[in-house]
């Protein structure tokens, strides 16, 4: 049976598979929702509450290690670092919002899904 070109895409070898790792991440998805702006370091920390220091730190590398986000220097006293958006980063705010309206918009039901779930599988 021949393959065709579309269902390189679920084989574990395909190039795609880290990428959507990297940006189906929860924190990158939210990293990335943070930096409207350029920001600093401890103020992304501040508004993505339950991240930890070493979370934030691998996932700024590696969104920027993809292109995804810049770093940059500040020439401050102590030294200072702000990360932006790049343009192949913000194209991604529309997927993600839509994304993100569409969990608002079913949260409550999956919740709903979870409650029933987890009665059922208590009996």
């Amino acid at each position: 049976m021949a393959t065709s070109p579309t269902d390189t895409v679920y084989r574990s070898d395909c190039p795609s598979r880290p990428i959507l790792d990297q940006i189906a991440d929860k924190w990158s998805m939210m990293v990335m929702a943070v930096l409207e702006e350029p920001t600093r370091f401890n103020e992304i920390k501040r508004r993505l509450e339950g991240v930890t220091q070493r979370v934030l730190t691998q996932t700024l590398r590696r969104l920027e290690r993809n292109g995804m986000v810049a770093r940059r220097v500040l020439p401050t006293s102590p030294v200072g670092v702000e990360y932006s958006l790049t343009p192949l980063g913000a194209s991604l705010r529309e997927p993600f919002g839509r994304l993100y309206d569409w969990t608002v918009n079913h949260a409550e039901e999956i919740r709903t899904h979870q409650r029933d779930y987890d009665q059922r599988k208590q009996i």
